[in-house]
């Protein structure tokens, strides 16, 4: 399927950082600090990368960034800036509004992937930001972003995502797997990150692309030993990654990194030593 009258937007919705040393996990400071050089709290900048995918007769938009139901100190900590809530401003630029969203699809629900399914109305009551769309996650990341673990607890907020228990909530679809969704979209479930976590494949114009998610959340992350602290199992993140990697530098699929602050997509070849390489689209 090669959807050829197929759109595809990378959406900002917030800049935020995060610990260096928590986002490369076993790699030294000097190592990836010539990439991602680190402000004076040590923290890297990160963007919150949303994706718009353009049909003639639907509207999709993988995860929804950071939202706004921060406090000031916590806008702080995690440097919260440039945010565009609700993904309005960039919506509208492609002539759209949130309740012209079709189709939701949630990699997982960390606060940075999910907070945005809720902004606030002209009152100052939280809304469900895209009230007409179908929400699509993985049923295992949802069972266990009910009970997570005490070493991940703080990635899940419970009031990012239940607005779904709200007799008007919009549907909410629990996924079981590898499927396809519609329109040759399909979501791939990877576990090293988090249990249930999805990553969204599908095709636009005879391209193929893949939006990763925190498998592999910059550009800089394509390396085997380049994991995240955050991640539950590293050494599966990595088997997951390595197989992602081998149909993308084969095959010339174009990944979308979620997090990346100034590469949104990249293709994926192998440098002389054998190691994947992101090359910038042209």
């Amino acid at each position: 399927m090669s959807n050829p009258e197929r759109q595809i937007i990378a959406l900002e919705e917030s800049h935020f950082g995060l610990d260096g040393g928590a986002m490369f996990g076993i790699i030294p400071r000097p190592l990836w600090a010539r990439t991602n050089p680190p402000d004076e709290n040590n923290r890297i900048a990160m963007s919150a990368r949303c994706l718009l995918i353009r049909d003639p007769d639907r509207v999709t938009l993988i995860d929804t960034g950071m939202g706004t139901r921060w406090s000031e100190k916590e806008r702080g900590i995690y440097k919260i800036d440039a945010q565009d809530a609700g993904l309005r401003q960039a919506l509208a630029a492609q002539n759209l509004t949130p309740e012209d969203v079709d189709d939701v699809i949630l990699t997982h629900l960390h606060f940075d992937h999910a907070g945005g399914l809720r902004t606030p109305d002209a009152e100052g009551v939280l809304r469900p930001t895209f009230p007409n769309a179908r929400h699509w996650v993985q049923r295992r990341n949802w069972s266990w972003a009910h009970s997570p673990s005490a070493r991940d607890a703080g990635s899940y907020r419970v009031e990012d995502f239940d607005l779904f228990d709200a007799p008007d909530a919009p549907p909410l679809h629990l996924v079981d797997g590898i499927s396809e969704l519609f329109d040759g979209i399909e979501v791939l479930p990877v576990h090293g990150h988090t249990f249930g976590m999805q990553v969204v494949k599908f095709n636009a114009a005879g391209q193929t692309y893949a939006f990763v998610a925190d498998l592999i959340p910059t550009a800089s992350h394509l390396r085997d030993p380049y994991v995240m602290g955050y991640d539950l199992q590293p050494l599966k993140t990595v088997e997951e990654k390595r197989e992602i990697l081998y149909h993308a530098q084969r095959e010339g699929w174009i990944l979308i990194f979620e997090h990346d602050p100034t590469t949104a997509m990249a293709r994926v070849d192998l440098d002389r030593h054998g190691q994947p390489v992101a090359v910038p689209l042209e």
